[in-house]
């Protein structure tokens, strides 16, 4: 199935809003941090609902944003979501970014840069198109330190990219971007039942879950263009 076919079938089932839900756990505090100055032009990569764009246009006051995603659904669903012509909703691929070279201030992209087709021409895009000094927040939860979410691929038929965190620096900066920061951001807001009520449907013990919610966490690594 092509990531298409797959998150238009997520999109009619709703699952975009969910995902916003599940994603916001970490995602505020990223989006807290990306040094966006009003006006500012930020592009999101696999937008799904546009939940991220909208939070910086409400909070930060961003001048134009752009989401795409390789779902038409995802984007007609952010479309509906979306009241302020401010931002934009495209079909698009990864690989072949539809913007001007330094012609961006911030590229974000949450649980969704794994899902390039060649990963490392994507961060050469990203580079591409960002201007000077502008940044790139990519914000993933399967990673190869998080050994809670490996089995994510046997549940999807999109092959995803599994990288470490040394192998995202490594990436990054063969692309042209500094590495600016990298952290684990703790998702402190799933609520972990207490011992006596594990094993439950997804989980063996509580310690599991707490490693994987509280230890590991999403993956942020932020680059910044020179």
């Amino acid at each position: 199935m092509s990531v298409r076919d797959e998150f238009d079938a997520w999109a009619a089932d709703g699952r975009d809003k969910g995902m916003e839900d599940r994603h916001w756990h970490t995602a505020k505090h990223a989006l807290a941090r990306m040094p966006v100055e009003e006006g500012d032009t930020v592009v999101d990569l696999g937008t799904g609902s546009g939940y991220a764009l909208r939070a910086l246009h409400d909070t930060k006051g961003i001048g134009r944003g752009f989401g795409l995603d390789g779902s038409p659904e995802m984007v007609q669903n952010a479309r509906e979501y979306t009241d302020t012509n401010d931002l934009s909703f495209l079909v698009g691929d990864f690989d072949d970014l539809p913007f001007e070279d330094d012609s961006v201030d911030h590229v974000w992209s949450m649980e969704a840069f794994y899902y390039a087709a060649d990963p490392h021409h994507t961060l050469e895009e990203i580079a591409r198109i960002l201007k000077p000094g502008g940044t790139f927040y990519c914000a993933v939860n399967y990673y190869e330190e998080n050994v809670h979410s490996h089995e994510w691929q046997e549940l999807i038929s999109i092959d995803m990219t599994r990288w470490s965190h040394a192998e995202y620096r490594e990436a990054f900066r063969d692309a042209g971007l500094y590495v600016a920061e990298q952290d684990s951001i703790a998702d402190l807001d799933i609520d972990i039942p207490a011992a006596a009520e594990f094993p439950t449907d997804d989980w063996e013990t509580r310690e599991e879950m707490v490693e994987r919610y509280r230890t590991f966490g999403t993956l942020l690594t932020v680059g910044v263009a020179p």
